[in-house]
Formats: C-alpha cells, structure tokens, sequence
C-alpha cells in the first residue's frame, strides 16, 4: 500500500504533517473491549472543551486556515475533528460504529487532528491526496455516486474513486470499514505549530489502542 502526496498539494501547504498505517488482522467484535480506551479518550477530549471551544484549539484553527486557502468556508465545510468536537460537545458522546472506528474516533478527539480510515480492499493500488480534474467519482454512504470539483483536494486510488471529498471533510462510503473489514490504511494529517511532536504521541496511542483490542494484528507505518 501507497500514500503519496502529489507536488502541487505539499507546494501550497508546506506545513502539512502526516503519518499513515497499514494495519492487518482487524476483526470485528475486537478480541478485547474497546470502550475502556475509548472513554479515556473521550474524557480527555472533554477537557479541553470544558475550556475552550473546538474553535479555538491550534489543531482546528490550522485546518480552518487550510480550507479557506482552498477556497472554503471553515464554518461550512469542517475537517473531521472539527465535526467530531463539534458533535461531542453538543451530544456528550459519540455513536458506536465498529470498533476500529470507534477507537480512531477517539483518539482524533483526543487529538484534534483528523483521521481517515480506509478498508483496503476497495482501494485499487495507491492513494494519492491531490487536486481532482473533475472526472473522479465519489460514493456517498446513501450509495449516491458524485464528481469532485475541479481542483478540490481529495484521497484518490489509481482507479479515479475519490476516497475522501475536500480533503479531511468528507470520506467516502466506497471504503468505509464494515464488519467484514480485515486490513485498513489510517491516516492521520496536522498542520499545527506543534504537530509533530503531537502526530509521534498519537502514534503511540493509536497503537497501544490497536494492540489492547487486536493483539495478533499487524501495523506497518507508511512513508
């Protein structure tokens, strides 16, 4: 598995960060709950809302920045965190999906950096985050098919499925993980002062995560 970033995206946003996961041996149920570290996470999260809104963290304002570059607006189109802080402060939780998802979750709101998961099977060969020509298709999770603007960021397979829509703001439901899933890519992107030192601590939880519910799986960092 392949994630590359295309010259014209890294060219206009110099300050991107990013780390990427291969991980295999995904089941679902967990092998272990997944609940215990989950709401650890989540009660971290609380915390710096009971401070500040989600609007103010420098993890959401750097993505803020990076979509009105593109031409968006911040308040319209949010990058993940940003709606998963949002969602959380206003419902005290989050809904329980599958347990990988509900662990990545957790740990982007811990964080509040965004991250994408990917079920590898409906990729084909590399992903690529760049500007869309227009031509890619796109699966809404109601199985709706669309077309990425012109030059919109998005995660594309050698195929032309666009995998996420406006970057970090929309995934598609073509690689959504389902009960079936057994190997994900997971991709985690900053653009923060500190996000380096920030991306190598979430490494450290998403694996401690990864290894408390999946202990025979497999993770292999990309790039």
């Amino acid at each position: 598995m392949t994630l590359r970033y295309a010259p014209s995206v890294l060219h206009a946003f110099p300050e991107l960060v990013s780390r990427a996961w291969r991980v295999d041996g995904i089941t679902c149920p967990a092998s272990a709950d997944t609940n215990g570290f989950v709401d650890r996470l989540t009660a971290l999260a609380a915390e710096r809302l009971a401070s500040s809104s989600e609007g103010e963290l420098p993890e959401i304002r750097s993505w803020r920045h990076a979509f009105a570059k593109m031409g968006l607006k911040p308040t319209q189109y949010r990058c993940a965190s940003e709606a998963l802080l949002r969602r959380f402060r206003k419902e005290g939780a989050l809904p329980h999906i599958h347990p990988l998802v509900d662990l990545c979750n957790a740990v982007s709101l811990a964080f509040a950096i965004p991250l994408a998961v990917f079920d590898l099977r409906q990729v084909a060969g590399a992903l690529t985050v760049r500007h869309a020509d227009g031509s890619e298709t796109y699966r809404t999770f109601s199985g709706e098919i669309e077309h990425p603007e012109p030059h919109e960021v998005i995660f594309a397979d050698e195929a032309g499925e666009a995998h996420a829509r406006r970057w970090t703001n929309r995934q598609s439901g073509a690689s959504a993980v389902r009960t079936e899933t057994a190997s994900v890519l997971i991709v985690a992107e900053a653009m923060h002062e500190t996000a380096q030192s920030d991306l190598a601590r979430l490494d450290t939880t998403l694996r401690a995560g990864l290894a408390a519910a999946w202990p025979a799986r497999w993770v292999h960092a990309i790039g």
